[in-house]
């Protein structure tokens, strides 16, 4: 699923993840480069725009937002 490549702006883009994976979304996301297989979470907060200008959202495990770029759901969803 490659939502947060997609051609939308900030506000969409966090929009057309909130529609489709709620809180609790089994998710794989990166804290830098994607070049490693990533770390599995859950989602603990909708996708938002911060700064204006990047999508992003929190999962457990982790202090800060992840970019929705660095963030993908793993197929079965909610946990």
């Amino acid at each position: 699923m490659s939502i947060a490549r997609s051609q939308l702006s900030p506000e969409q883009l966090a929009h057309k993840w909130n529609r489709r994976f709620p809180i609790g979304t089994r998710v794989r996301y990166w804290t830098g480069t994607r070049d490693k297989p990533g770390k599995v979470s859950v989602t603990k907060s909708e996708a938002q725009v911060l700064g204006g200008h990047t999508a992003v959202l929190w999962v457990e495990g982790e202090s800060g937002c992840i970019s929705l770029s660095h963030v993908e759901p793993i197929a079965g969803g909610a946990a």
